[in-house]
């Protein structure tokens, strides 16, 4: 039930509610669990998010009309274009707070390739929870 419960609270703190899953992790990091397998959880829920945000993208860029209505075909394809050329490697911060997760809706929006930004979101995620979970033994450590 606590891996579950972690899942959820990584799942929901990537998407664009607002949210945090940090703060349990570290709780959970007390007791004698399996520092791997939470930070795996929290990865995989951390990432299942993001990659909702970036669904969310795709749907609103393709499906909904909205992106026609909004903006010309020529600046869509110009922002498009800049974010793959620049901004796909922005997904490696996706794990930041306030930008990171609109950064996954994005990605959708200009038309990512989703297996790309499936790495570069699971990357940047799995690498701020392995940051946190070194952090907590390095201070508990003390």
């Amino acid at each position: 039930m606590v891996y579950l419960t972690l899942f959820a609270s990584a799942f929901l703190a990537a998407t664009l509610l607002p949210a945090s899953s940090e703060a349990y992790l570290l709780y959970l990091l007390q007791g004698d669990r399996n520092a791997l397998m939470l930070w795996l959880v929290a990865t995989l829920g951390n990432t299942a998010g993001g990659m909702l945000n970036y669904c969310l993208g795709v749907y609103i860029s393709h499906f909904s009309g909205w992106a026609e209505r909004a903006f010309s075909e020529k600046q869509r394809e110009r922002a498009a274009g800049l974010f793959r050329k620049y901004g796909v490697w922005t997904l490696l911060g996706s794990w930041l707070p306030i930008v990171g997760d609109p950064l996954t809706f994005v990605a959708g929006l200009a038309g990512t390739r989703w297996r790309l930004a499936l790495l570069l979101i699971a990357v940047g995620k799995g690498a701020r929870y392995a940051v946190l979970i070194a952090f907590s033994y390095w201070v508990l450590s003390r």
